[in-house]
């Protein structure tokens, strides 16, 4: 997912470690069914016998630009929604897929048809039942051409859902069919072992039908919205705040502590470090503001943050469509020209690592390793000025150039985000000699203007949707991505990561995603990385269950406040 902060969008385990964890918890693969979700917590009893202690959890983000599941793409959005809606299955803190929606669920031997078996006792905010009606039309809405979704391509997994989204299907031709009110059937185009994973994610939220063909702007507005998680929008001043309470007819409402969610909706960290010093919020960073950076070497020393490292690539996204940057050697010399450990120590000061590819650290790979102890990224290539200059004069001698014209480095209105694009216009100026210009988008723009491509270069950060290399490789090299707002595009690239799909092991997927991420990088320098991300965070004493998730993202739901 697109991520907004500096210092912060599962699965924790590899493809092969999913399709185990599924058959020890869910019996085999082979026309196995899962349990049904944890039974209700013991003291259910007492607490309906007695009023309800208030318990307020209070955080800060920016303003979300939509809450529609189905055009969601952005930490701050989902970071809402993960209250507000349930899918399928719901993703742990460390990642892993646990029932929701769907008590349990059947994997035909081939592993391309699954089952979901729904729970009866859900409702929407408005009344309805939910139901396996709802999920279809929602996942057919997501892949829709007229919904313009970017997460569409998260559903090409279903049997024609690609060609309904190109239009060369119709929509009863998507493999997603309620079979009844509470049985819901997905047909898959090859064996997915990560799909339990994938239906956790907003994609595949349910839309309630009605709600959604009544007024298309249905999910902007606290009167307007229908949801059907643990809690419920009840005010949303745009800019402003935003007030969340708990769910009374939520399923497993007695694992829901909190009485009530209040975001402040703001830009400048300095500005939420003030409310935190105040206590007006109880809790900063993992997507939900930042600590400035001055700040953190403190904090970090003192005790009163912490620092870990998450799922998640702050990188610079060049319009590949755009001279001159259409050119690699071009590329290459600004990804050479930037100094990235003198920016993690001067400007960030959160011990990120520098990055010099796309997939994080922290992502699995297969028996026991990461993908990066796998395959390192230590042979991509390396910071060299002199080289930067030399590959920038015969990149700029082949676009028929006699100096590198000015060009903008764009980036989302944020204290942070401002002094890393400082810092390296500036390495960029004495390094190379060219004239870049710096300029700011509040986010919701800065999003837009991206996915326009009305850019040159502009920041960027991608945080893991599920823990997999092929969600930090399909999703921003491959050309039918919607995420992919440079427009990169290799043919050679996406057959590999086409090919990985349909891949005979996994480790045989993680060679071929592998091979595509450094011919994007390495050869052709399709990004420009600069860190891995890490969590600086802190939060008021008194709460429990309320931390950063593996990916990066604040994880609050089912949190608690003694």
């Amino acid at each position: 997912m697109k991520m907004k902060k500096i210092l912060t969008t599962a699965l924790t385990v590899s493809l092969v470690g999913i399709s185990l964890a599924a058959c020890n918890s869910k019996g085999s693969d082979e026309g196995s069914s899962s349990p049904s979700a944890s039974s209700p917590s013991s003291s259910a009893s007492a607490s309906s016998a007695a009023p309800e202690q208030s318990k307020e959890f209070r955080f800060a983000l920016v303003e979300p630009p939509t809450l529609d599941p189905s055009l969601l793409k952005d930490a701050q959005s989902i970071i809402v929604d993960y209250g507000l809606f349930e899918g399928l299955t719901r993703l742990s803190a460390d990642g892993e897929p646990q029932p929701a929606v769907a008590e349990k669920w059947d994997i035909s031997e081939d592993g391309k048809t699954y089952t979901f078996h729904l729970r009866k006792d859900m409702k929407w905010s408005n009344g309805d039942p939910v139901t396996a009606h709802d999920f279809e039309f929602a996942w057919k809405r997501t892949l829709a051409k007229d919904t313009a979704s970017d997460y569409a391509y998260f559903l090409f997994y279903l049997e024609n859902g690609e060609e309904y989204n190109a239009g060369n299907a119709t929509a009863d031709q998507v493999g997603v069919k309620a079979l009844d009110d509470y049985t819901l059937e997905a047909k898959l185009t090859k064996a997915t072992p990560y799909f339990i994973s994938l239906v956790a994610h907003n994609s595949y939220y349910p839309e309630n039908q009605k709600v959604v063909e009544a007024k298309p702007d249905w999910a902007s507005e606290a009167d307007t919205i229908v949801t059907n998680g643990p809690f419920l929008l009840k005010k949303w001043e745009h800019n402003s705040n935003i007030v969340m309470e708990k769910n009374p007819n939520y399923y497993d409402k007695d694992k829901v502590h909190f009485t009530k969610v209040s975001v402040s909706l703001l830009e400048e960290d300095s500005t939420i470090y003030n409310l935190y010093q105040t206590d007006k919020i109880d809790w900063i960073g993992a997507q939900a503001g930042s600590i400035p950076s001055d700040h953190i070497p403190q904090m970090l020393k003192d005790g009163t943050a912490k620092v870990e490292p998450i799922a998640g690539t702050y990188y610079y996204e060049f319009n590949t469509t755009k001279k001159p940057f259409s050119n690699i050697k071009i590329r290459k010399a600004f990804s050479m020209a930037i100094n990235r450990q003198a920016i993690i120590d001067n400007v960030t000061k959160g011990h990120q690592q520098p990055a010099f590819a796309l997939v994080p650290p922290k992502i699995a790979g297969v028996d026991g390793k990461k993908f990066r102890e796998l395959y390192p990224d230590n042979g991509f290539f390396t910071e060299n000025v002199d080289e930067a200059k030399k590959l920038l004069a015969e990149g700029l001698q082949e676009e028929g150039l006699s100096k590198m014209p000015e060009f903008t480095l764009l980036y989302n209105t944020n204290e942070g985000h401002k002094a890393i694009a400082e810092a390296i216009a500036d390495m960029w100026r004495k390094n190379l000699g060219v004239q870049v210009k710096v300029t700011n988008q509040e986010w919701g723009t800065f999003l837009n203007t991206r996915s326009a491509q009305q850019y040159d270069v502009a920041r960027a950060g991608w945080g893991a949707d599920f823990n997999h290399a092929i969600n930090f490789t399909y999703d921003l090299i491959h050309s039918k991505s919607g995420n992919n707002d440079g427009k990169y595009s290799n043919a050679q690239v996406d057959k590999l990561l086409d090919d990985s799909l349909n891949a005979a092991s996994e480790k045989d997927r993680l060679d071929k995603i592998a091979q595509a991420e450094k011919i994007a990088m390495a050869d052709e320098m399709a990004e420009l990385p600069i860190y891995y991300y890490t969590a600086v965070t802190t939060l008021k004493p008194g709460f429990t269950g309320v931390q950063s998730d593996y990916a990066g993202n604040l994880y609050w739901v089912f949190g608690d406040k003694q």
